[in-house]
């Protein structure tokens, strides 16, 4: 499998998420966010949204995509989120793609399921043969 490039808070729930992957791992945080990937990615992100959807994006992700280096190698984003939020669940993700012109691979809740954790393998394996 690929490299997954992820941004995990404090409440670690996308750390868990990706370790489960098994996959080869970049952890971006406010001191690695300037690092530059030399491979294509996939970029896994929680959503950190206001009410109106503002911030979805963790800032050190914005700082890592902007490096035009990082962002013309990213191939697709998997979002993390929380149902709670209604309308802004997994919002990071579709923002991302948007701006990014690449897929929204999958979106999961919290710290995902074994079922999340089942598809988002078969779906990158799929994804990177089909690429």
């Amino acid at each position: 499998m690929a490299l997954l490039v992820y941004y995990s808070s404090a409440t670690g729930n996308t750390r868990h998420f990706v370790k489960q992957l098994n996959a080869p791992l970049l952890r971006l945080d406010a001191g690695t966010c300037r690092r530059q990937v030399h491979e294509p990615f996939v970029l896994v992100v929680p959503t950190y949204a206001d009410g109106e959807g503002r911030g979805a994006v963790p800032k050190p992700v914005m700082q890592f995509l902007n490096d035009e280096h990082n962002r013309v190698l990213l191939r697709g984003v998997i979002a993390g989120g929380n149902r709670n939020f209604g309308w802004a669940y997994a919002l990071a993700g579709p923002v991302i793609a948007e701006k990014c012109n690449i897929p929204c691979l999958y979106r999961f809740e919290l710290r995902g399921t074994a079922h999340d954790v089942t598809c988002v393998k078969q779906g990158l394996e799929k994804f990177w043969r089909d690429l």
